[in-house]
């Protein structure tokens, strides 16, 4: 039977996580802003939970800027619609990404946002 390898840093600590800070990760990152304030409350010194809860919060950002963005756009007859669209895709897709890196085990930064989260401070 093959032994389970786990990813090692540089003092030989596994960089896995355990299931209780994968769990609050993914609720994290699936309950969007309600996620990040249940993780900023029971998780805060959970550096894996806060990297999550962190992106979700920029997510739940973009969110907002993107509905801003549509009001407008959304005067423009086709065109408009098409890139209201496309937005709020890639949105769901980053949103859906974070799930998947949060049960993963692994810090994964998403796509696009995940420079931004890394320099918020908590």
């Amino acid at each position: 039977m093959a032994k389970k390898k786990v990813k090692r840093d540089a003092g030989g600590v596994s960089r896995r996580k355990n299931d209780d800070s994968k769990g609050f990760a993914f609720l994290a990152a699936f309950l969007s802003i309600i996620g990040f304030v249940i993780a900023l409350i029971a998780k805060k010194d959970d550096d894996y939970v806060m990297h999550y809860a962190k992106q979700s919060l920029v997510i739940f950002i973009a969110d907002i800027i993107v509905w801003v963005v549509a009001i407008p756009l959304m005067w423009i007859p086709v065109i408009g619609s098409l890139i209201i669209f496309i937005l709020y895709v890639v949105i769901v897709v980053l949103w859906v990404m974070s799930w998947i890196y949060a049960l993963s085990g692994e810090k994964k930064e998403v796509p696009l946002i995940g420079k931004y989260a890394r320099g918020l401070k908590f």
